[in-house]
């Protein structure tokens, strides 16, 4: 719940099963530094207020404590978070920073090897000598474009300066900014954990940057690659995507994975072909550009239409044929019209045909991939939903157990399900098992408490207080009111 709610202020008590108060705050200071914590013991023990102070505990409250006293804690976090934002927020700071010699120099050199412009030699010498430790199993890029969205450029600046504040404390990540674009190299031992990592990290991103809500993030995570030297491959990855995504309105974090086809890699198409490469990103707005190149490069070939034109519309057949294919389709079942002689012969008749044909062609094949793309989520997120319908009042129904029902990170579902349904996981579960919950107190005589645990509460006075919370009455006044 903290993961996908990312609260400002955490109130734990110290002895709890499975994991303590502390474990918790050290794990929660590792991936969310700015929430602050309170900590309620019982314990009036030095060693754990010594703990609790090195962990970075904003507060240690010993049992028996008042309201009083917690109201007073709550104010004191508060007032701390206001000052912080203020100091981060602060674009001098955060320029002078990026100015200082030092910063200049791990940029340019993370910079350069995400570009490809360092021998893997000279890299290894490079991080010895900078400190920067890059050894690891796996590598993925994540690049992250913040934007206002009405064009405020202040808005833009405080933005990126609160997202550099917090960048340095993510674990096994180095990260560094071009202009208002945010580039992160993800490391690890796992390829999964290095996946749901870099979910967290784009959502964490997201999180911190739109907390003015004029701005607005691009997040795309790159492919999974095994050396230093394939770290451009992975960044050329992610930024084909970012590409794509110029005109996009919403905040949205979108992984290469999510253009695989089934068992068939995308980005492994042919890749000598200049078409088939483009195809591979582009967007509608890059079908016109297309159009004009070829319509630039018949009239560089004067009195050659006809055979210029089939050559032209022979390779977009043939490049679309094979993103279909890739994606698990076949261009004899999808458009077969366009395998056809006097389909061809048809289009290249004039310049307008021949301009209707590509359009046609390019729309159809761009669209049968975001199709793939968004079919793709449609699956994960029916076949979650009719889980969470059948096991709502389980309470071990949580977001990892339907992750794993899906075949998902837990933070790689966390994105696709709130992005595609427009609301948090959490938030969906929550809401099933209050209408559930209305149905059951409209047509039974069951005890309010009994209740609560058939639609997966484990405490009638928590299902009390979210039920009011929903719907503005208490299940007992509900009742009442049928």
């Amino acid at each position: 719940m903290i993961q996908e709610i990312k609260p400002d202020i955490l109130i734990t008590d110290i002895k709890m099963p499975f994991m303590d108060g502390l474990e918790l705050s050290a794990t929660i200071k590792k991936t969310q530094p700015w929430i602050k914590i309170i900590i309620l013991s019982g314990h009036d023990e030095f060693d754990y207020a010594k703990k609790a102070i090195s962990i970075g505990i904003e507060d240690y409250l010993l049992k028996p404590f008042t309201s009083k006293e917690i109201v007073a804690s709550l104010n004191k976090a508060a007032e701390e978070i206001d000052k912080e934002r203020k100091q981060l927020s602060d674009i001098t700071k955060m320029q002078e920073e990026l100015k200082s010699t030092e910063r200049i120099i791990q940029k340019d050199f993370l910079s350069g090897l995400v570009h490809g412009t360092i021998d893997t030699a000279s890299a290894r010498q490079k991080c010895h000598e900078l400190k920067i430790n890059l050894l690891s199993r796996y590598y993925k890029i994540l690049i992250s474009r913040i934007e206002s969205t009405s064009g405020n450029s202040q808005n833009q600046k405080m933005a990126c300066s609160l997202v550099n504040s917090y960048s340095s404390s993510w674990e096994q990540t180095n990260s560094f900014f071009e202009n208002s674009t945010l580039v992160c190299i993800c490391k690890g031992s796992d390829q999964k954990d290095l996946d749901d990592r870099s979910y967290h990290i784009a959502e964490t991103i997201e999180h911190i940057a739109t907390q003015n809500p004029d701005c607005k993030v691009f997040t795309t995570i790159g492919k999974t690659v095994e050396h230093l030297s394939m770290l451009a491959e992975s960044y050329e990855d992610a930024k084909k995507i970012l590409e794509l995504s110029k005109a996009s309105t919403q905040t949205r974090i979108v992984s290469s994975d999510d253009f695989l086809a089934e068992g068939t890699e995308l980005l492994h198409l042919k890749e000598n072909d200049p078409m088939v490469e483009r195809l591979k990103y582009a967007s509608k707005n890059d079908i016109s550009i297309i159009i004009d190149e070829s319509m630039n490069l018949i009239k560089s070939n004067p009195g050659q239409f006809q055979f210029v034109a089939s050559y032209l519309l022979g390779d977009v057949i043939f490049s679309v044929s094979e993103l279909i294919e890739s994606l698990g389709g076949n261009i004899q079942v999808e458009k077969p019209e366009i395998l056809q002689r006097n389909y061809i012969d048809s289009a290249i008749q004039n310049a307008e045909a021949f301009s209707e044909a590509l359009q046609s062609i390019l729309s159809f094949a761009l669209d049968y991939r975001d199709s793939k793309v968004i079919g793709k989520y449609q699956d994960v997120i029916l076949k979650a939903k009719k889980y969470i319908a059948e096991n709502y009042a389980d309470q071990n129904t949580t977001l990892t157990k339907v992750a794993d029902v899906v075949a998902l990170s837990p933070n790689h579902f966390s994105t696709i399900f709130s992005q595609e349904c427009n609301t948090t996981f959490i938030e969906y579960l929550t809401n099933v098992r209050i209408e559930n919950a209305k149905r059951l107190l409209k047509t039974t005589d069951m005890k309010g408490y009994d209740i609560a645990y058939e639609c997966g509460f484990s405490d009638p006075h928590y299902f009390s207080y979210i039920f009011k919370k929903n719907t503005g009455l208490s299940p007992r006044e509900y009742k009442t009111n049928q």
